[in-house]
């Protein structure tokens, strides 16, 4: 009996069955695949969209104008001046009708419990009277700016007169809505319309700092020791499963051994970017050792032998050949360490950098908290306008990582055409 031809194999009705199960599937793959990725696109877009809509608003605010009338002997006052009477004195002067004590508070609560500050802010950097009274944007209430954002659609707590005082100046020309330049330039406050985030995006950067200037050397001299000159024994490879094992290990277990060594032992100061930072370091470390000594594993053998068979030194081959090749990959774990690191906040909550802090750090020591905290107090807070601020935060804290990105991609690309 003679066996079919490979032809007449192929062309037989069970084969071709076979054939059509195969492409089927890899149509059914091609299939799934696309739509797992339209699924995360779609997620994604979902995410942002979201976000924005809701934190685009912190980016804007409502200003009342008012004519206040200053006292001359406060203009010659070395002492601190309390302006908070001056704005309600002109406040209600717009509405003369209103004599109830009762509803000249409610009044009064239109503009910011802040205002008083700013004005006088404004009124140290010099103010031009007209026969004692300036005119001047103050800021508006959380609840006020809340029902103008709205259109008018959710009064919220306002009452119906405030509702009709808010109406008659806006009629008057003396209600607004600007660009909120101190949402970026101001630090936290209690109240929502005053806070802003320059404090914690300070923090964020000295902390991301100290955590940088420690990890990368740590991280790639760690990395270049095991993989180039270490001998193969127990002990080096007890260390490398505790590196992997550490890669591993929950944030907060961090936060927990910078609590116990920084603040306890070393008696560092509690909530500063220096903290901060050391501990970070910590989480961040074991994860850039093991991208750096893939990235230096990758390097072909022949780069070595060629340098040593050159002439060069063991430490001038590692230096001089392998670890240029291997910058690239080393960048890229850095970039994903550093992320990693920024959008962290239970470390960081361990070490009291969950504070109410108002002031702008000025060094490494002062007290501050970073970006992801900052959220994360908004977040937690009853104020609805605070809503509207943890989603611009989040907006800028995204913004911020891509520019933190874009910078060690343009670094990792200089040295790839380097090379």
């Amino acid at each position: 009996m003679t066996e079919p031809s490979p032809g007449a194999r192929w062309a037989s009705p069970d084969m071709k069955a076979r054939l059509r199960r195969r492409h089927r599937a890899e149509r059914n793959f091609r299939v799934i695949g696309a739509g797992a990725i339209a699924l995360a696109m779609l997620s994604l877009g979902v995410l942002l969209v979201t976000i924005g809509v809701r934190g685009l608003p912190a980016f804007w605010t409502t200003e009342i104008r008012l004519d206040v009338a200053v006292p001359p002997e406060a203009l010659e006052s070395t002492e601190r001046i309390d302006a908070r009477p001056w704005l309600k004195t002109a406040l209600r002067d717009l509405f003369p009708e209103v004599s109830d004590r009762r509803e000249r508070r409610k009044l009064s609560a239109l503009i910011s419990r802040g205002a008083g500050t700013a004005f006088e802010r404004e009124l140290a950097r010099g103010l031009e009277l007209d026969e004692g009274v300036v005119s001047l944007w103050l800021p508006a209430d959380d609840e006020v700016d809340l029902f103008r954002k709205s259109g008018g659609a959710t009064p919220g707590r306002l009452s119906e007169s405030q509702v009709g005082w808010i109406g008659r100046l806006e009629q008057q020309g003396r209600v607004r809505s600007v660009f909120d330049a101190g949402f970026l330039t101001s630090g936290d406050s209690r109240e929502p319309e005053l806070a802003g985030i320059w404090g914690a995006l300070v923090g964020s950067f000295l902390t991301l700092a100290v955590t940088l200037a420690i990890v990368f050397p740590l991280g790639v001299s760690a990395a270049i020791y095991l993989e180039e000159f270490a001998p193969r024994s127990r002990w080096t490879d007890l260390i490398e499963v505790n590196i992997n094992n550490l890669a591993a290990v929950p944030s907060i277990v961090f936060g927990l051994l910078g609590l116990a060594i920084f603040l306890n032992v070393l008696d560092l100061p509690r909530s500063a970017p220096l903290v901060g930072g050391l501990t970070l370091a910590l989480m961040t470390l074991p994860t850039l050792i093991i991208a750096a000594r893939v990235s230096i594993q990758a390097v072909p053998p022949s780069i070595r032998e060629a340098g040593r068979g050159l002439g060069a030194s063991p430490l001038q081959v590692v230096f001089h050949h392998v670890l240029p090749l291997a910058m690239p990959g080393i960048l890229t774990g850095t970039i994903i360490g550093m992320a990693r690191a920024l959008g962290e906040t239970a470390p960081l909550l361990m070490i009291g950098m969950v504070a109410f802090v108002v002031d702008v750090p000025g060094s490494l020591t002062d007290a501050a908290t970073a970006l992801p905290v900052q959220i994360f107090l908004w977040a937690d807070s009853p104020e609805r306008a605070f809503v509207a601020k943890t989603s611009g935060a989040i907006l800028v804290l995204l913004l911020f990582l891509i520019a933190m990105n874009a910078v060690a991609i343009a670094m990792r690309r200089r040295f790839e055409k380097q090379l």
